[in-house]
């Protein structure tokens, strides 16, 4: 398998949901295949509209560097091997909330969530990878 299918996407997107639920927290969820392209996605009512774009780019930054979003934040600090890297790739998210989603130990796609604290948007996300 090389690629997310979207009933395991969907089975993603509803975990996170679910989760974002029981936080009392109103998030953003996407979900892209393994060449970063949006394959499922929901808006939880009353979700800060600045966010679905961020989700987004959560889940690409991830799945473009095979990992998660928020240790992208820690290598392009200044001076760090990465630093400005948000800037590529049409703009990524460096902060946590998009982690890449594995099958059979390929990754297929990734999840990226954004709504609430950083801390909230990666366990929101983690719920969805613990789905598939």
């Amino acid at each position: 398998m090389t690629d997310i299918t979207l009933e395991q996407a969907q089975t993603v997107v509803e975990a996170a949901r679910a989760a974002a639920v029981a936080n009392g927290t109103r998030m953003n969820i996407a979900v892209v295949d393994a060449g970063g392209n949006l394959k499922a996605f929901v808006r939880m009512d009353d979700a800060w509209l600045g966010s679905i774009d961020i989700s987004v780019k959560k889940a690409r930054t991830a799945r473009f560097f095979d990992m998660e979003s928020g240790d992208i934040g820690t290598l392009s600090q200044p001076g760090g091997s990465l630093y400005n890297i948000e800037v590529s790739n049409g703009g990524l998210i460096s902060f946590p909330g998009g982690i890449p989603l594995t099958v059979d130990d390929s990754i297929v796609g990734a999840i990226g969530v954004s709504g609430s604290t950083v801390e909230d948007d990666r366990a929101v996300a983690q719920a969805g990878v613990a789905a598939l």
